[in-house]
C-alpha cells in the first residue's frame, strides 16, 4: 500500500492532503479536526487502502497545508465548507463517503447542505451535530469573547492551543493511556507553533459559534436525504459526549451507532476496530 502525499493550489492556496487506493474506488474524503490535520488518519489510511480510494486534506491555516495570516484570509467554518469543496472539485470528485472529526463535521455539514447530491454516507467519529452532544461549559470561554473581544477573553478562549490543553484532549476517556503515541500531539503541537496560528485558531473558535444556529438545518439534511450514518464514537469525550452519537438516529433511524472506549481521538486507539467497522458498513451501504 502507497501513501501519497501531495499539494495542489485551491483558490489561491496550497492545499496538503494524502492520498492512497485505486483511483476507480469509492472515495472516502477524510475531514480531521483541531487541533490536529491529516496525520490523525495515518494508521487508519494503511487498512482501507485496498478497497477505498482515500483522501484526507490538510485545513487551510493546519498541518502542512498554507496558512495565510487572519487579516488576509477571513478564517470560518462557512469559508472552510467553501475551499474544500472547491478541493474537491479540483481532484474532479463527484461523489464521496466522508468520515469527519471535530471541526471536519461541520465543514462537511455545511457540504452536504449545498451538495447533497455529492455524499454518499458519512463516517462520524465525535463529530458532532446535535444540541444533545454540547457540553455548555466547555464552550463559556468562546461565548464570552464573541460577546466582549476582549484580549482577556481571547486569551482565555486561545487555553485550547496550550500543550496542557491539547493533551487533555488526546488523554481524557481513554481507557488505556499506554495506547497514546505521545508524538501525535507533539506533532500537533509542532504545527500549531507557526506565528499566525494563535489569530487564526481565535477566529475559529469564535466562528465555531455559527455551526450551533445551524444544526436544525443539518439535522433537517439527514432527515430529508436518509444518508447512510455510521457513528464510532470515543465513550470517554468530554467535549463531544456520546449523547451526540445516539442522537444520529432521532432523524436516520437506520444510523449504526458503536461506542468505543476511548476518547476524541479514538482513532489513537481503536484504528484498527474502526476500520473494521467502516469497511463492513461501507460494503453495505454503497452501491
Amino acid at each position: 500500500m502507497t501513501v501519497h502525499h501531495r499539494t495542489v493550489e485551491v483558490e489561491g492556496h496550497e492545499i496538503f492532503y494524502r492520498e492512497a487506493g485505486p483511483a476507480d474506488a469509492p472515495v472516502l474524503l477524510l475531514l480531521h479536526g483541531f487541533p490536529t490535520s491529516s496525520h490523525m488518519f495515518r494508521d487508519l489510511i494503511p487498512k482501507l487502502a485496498d478497497k477505498y480510494h482515500l483522501i484526507a486534506p490538510d485545513h487551510l491555516g493546519f498541518g502542512y497545508s498554507a496558512m495565510p495570516a487572519a487579516d488576509e484570509f477571513e478564517y470560518s467554518f462557512a469559508a472552510l465548507a467553501e475551499l474544500t469543496t472547491a478541493f474537491t472539485e479540483k481532484l474532479g470528485l463527484t461523489e464521496y463517503a466522508v468520515y469527519v472529526q471535530d471541526y471536519g463535521a461541520p465543514i462537511a455539514w455545511r457540504m452536504a447542505l449545498a451538495h447533497p447530491e455529492r455524499i454518499t454516507a458519512v463516517v462520524t467519529q465525535n463529530g458532532n451535530a446535535y444540541e444533545d452532544g454540547v457540553v455548555e461549559a466547555m464552550w463559556a470561554d468562546i461565548v464570552a469573547y464573541d460577546a466582549d473581544p476582549t484580549p482577556e477573553h481571547g486569551a482565555a478562549v486561545s487555553r485550547m492551543q496550550s500543550e496542557a490543553m491539547v493533551k487533555w484532549q488526546y488523554q481524557t476517556g481513554v481507557a488505556d493511556q499506554t495506547l497514546l503515541n505521545p508524538d501525535a500531539w507533539q506533532h500537533d503541537l509542532s504545527l500549531m507553533a507557526r506565528p499566525g496560528t494563535y489569530e487564526v485558531q481565535l477566529d475559529l473558535a469564535r466562528t465555531y459559534l455559527t455551526n450551533f444556529t445551524l444544526y436544525p438545518k443539518f439535522q433537517q439534511y439527514f432527515r430529508t436525504s436518509q444518508v447512510p450514518l455510521l457513528a464510532v464514537w470515543g465513550e470517554g469525550d468530554e467535549i463531544f459526549p456520546p449523547a451526540g452519537a445516539k442522537a444520529f438516529q432521532r432523524d436516520l433511524p437506520d444510523a449504526e451507532i458503536h461506542l468505543l472506549p476511548s476518547g476524541h481521538f479514538a482513532l489513537e486507539t481503536h484504528a484498527a476496530e474502526i476500520a473494521t467497522l467502516i469497511d463492513g458498513f461501507l460494503e453495505r451501504v454503497l452501491p
